[in-house]
């Protein structure tokens, strides 16, 4: 397991440096050659395939928890973003939120806030950012999953205090990447 979540680590690093285009394929780890009757491997068989978003998939359940409700906000907030819809991308966004206007940390207690200050945090660089990534280049760690170079992260946030065994998952960062 351990060996997977560095792959799609390496992998998820390896595509953030040569910044291929979004729709370019991905790099997978192969699989372990197929085990012939005999019990060693058979080479000539053709290993199976891993889908990228599988390896996403099985990412975040490693290091944050059920991906199916990462899945959810994450193509939500690229659809508000790329409709610019303020007010989507808002319902979406964990507050109170610390957000760059200029040069000048803000803090927006809410959503009604948020939306006033829309323009100013999603620039158009960072929207497209966001609207451009596709789901199997996304960096996953503890800190949650990230869009481009961190120009957005979204993670759990704890519902209950130190047990943190409830989360709701939501937008947690927008940001230039120059800070």
């Amino acid at each position: 397991m351990h060996q997977l979540l560095l792959a799609i680590v390496l992998v998820t690093l390896l595509g953030a440096c040569d910044r291929a285009p979004p729709d370019a394929p991905v790099a997978t780890p192969a699989a372990e050659a197929p085990i012939a009757a005999n019990g060693t491997a058979n080479a000539s068989a053709p290993a199976p395939a891993v889908a990228p978003d599988a390896l996403v998939d099985q990412a975040i359940d490693d290091v944050l928890g059920d991906h199916a409700r990462y899945r959810v906000v994450i193509d939500a907030f690229q659809r508000a973003v790329i409709a610019k819809d303020a007010a989507g991308v808002s319902t979406l966004v964990d507050y109170p939120f610390t957000a760059w206007i200029g040069d000048d940390k803000k803090t927006i207690a809410d959503a009604k806030a948020f939306v006033a200050h829309y323009d100013k945090i999603m620039t158009p660089p960072i929207a497209q950012v966001i609207g451009d990534q596709k789901y199997r280049n996304v960096f996953v760690d503890e800190k949650g999953v990230m869009f481009g170079r961190g120009e957005a992260w979204i993670n759990g946030v704890c519902k209950d205090g130190a047990a943190c065994k409830s989360v709701d998952v939501r937008v947690v960062a927008i940001q230039p990447t120059y800070r």
